[in-house]
């Protein structure tokens, strides 16, 4: 198998979006597995607490980053590491790439077909408990304003 510059999929580089973001290495096709989101497995009372406690964090110190994803009925992956590339893939209205739980594992897969350079986004999917606490800032036409899942975008 080989390991060349063909097979990067991804960099991680300055974003206008927020800090820093994950952009395509080469042009990706529709469908394609790009990356998987990694980090610790665990429980749902775990995942709670965790968020809890980051959510606090983020009151004192502005940075509201939760990098908590759910991956089955009783667990949750907690990616807040630095081994996990993926956790720095921003939100977008207008996505190009959504997470995808396949046999276990958590995968992030092209949309639709992606460009060299584009930056790689996903809808958060955000519930509606503290839509007023994640702006937005994706930047695209179909902006909301809110980082919530568009399921949501009628309510607000």
């Amino acid at each position: 198998m080989s390991t060349g510059p063909q097979n990067i999929l991804y960099t991680v580089s300055q974003s206008s979006i927020h800090q820093r973001g994950v952009f395509a290495a080469r042009d990706i096709r529709k469908g394609e597995r790009i990356i998987e989101y990694i980090g610790e497995k665990i429980t749902k009372a775990e995942s709670v607490r965790r968020s809890m406690a980051q959510m606090e964090g983020a009151s004192k110190t502005g940075d509201g980053a939760v990098y908590i994803f759910t991956l089955n009925k009783r667990y949750d992956l907690d990616g807040n590491a630095e081994w996990n590339p993926a956790r720095l893939i921003n939100h977008s209205c207008a996505p190009n790439c959504e997470a995808e739980v396949i046999r276990g594992h958590i995968w992030i897969l092209a949309l639709n077909d992606i460009k060299s350079g584009d930056e790689l986004s996903f809808d958060y999917g955000f519930d509606l408990d503290s839509w007023q606490e994640h702006p937005c800032r994706c930047g695209k036409d179909a902006c909301e304003g809110f980082i919530v899942a568009q399921e949501h975008w009628p309510e607000l």
